[in-house]
């Protein structure tokens, strides 16, 4: 296998982790439901409810689209990017919460995001490098 299919491989990996994270937030618990069950209990801190409204709104529709993204192969930067911003808020809100927290859902996330990144440009199997090899 060469790095153009090992990258695809983890770009679709990637992308099928985060859209199904997102479609069952949006979904099937309700974004609502995911905010009053986790998003809530920061209410007592220091972050104003806006914020926290904002957080999980973002980050469950994120994980969709930009996991969806990821699995066309379209928009890959600006996916790569906001999925990052949604890891940085997660890991955000774990030490928040707890300063010693499970790390594996975030770590796992983390390492194939970081290198299907570093391999942006061995992603040669992505509509992105179509659309931009025919213009």
């Amino acid at each position: 296998m060469d790095i153009k299919h090992i990258t695809l491989f983890a770009r679709l990996l990637t992308g099928l982790i985060f859209f199904w994270q997102g479609f069952g937030k949006v979904f099937k618990m309700g974004v609502e439901t995911i905010y009053n069950g986790g998003f809530k209990s920061f209410e007592a801190t220091f972050l104003p409810t806006f914020i926290l409204k904002f957080a999980a709104y973002f980050t469950s529709y994120g994980e969709l689209i930009f996991g969806a993204l990821l699995l066309l192969g379209l928009f890959r930067k600006q996916a790569y990017y906001g999925l990052a911003l949604i890891l940085l808020i997660v890991t955000f809100g774990h030490g928040l919460q707890s300063p010693i927290w499970d790390l594996q859902h975030v770590f796992v996330r983390s390492v194939f995001l970081i290198f299907i990144a570093m391999t942006f440009d061995k992603d040669t199997l992505s509509l992105d490098h179509i659309l931009k090899k025919k213009n």
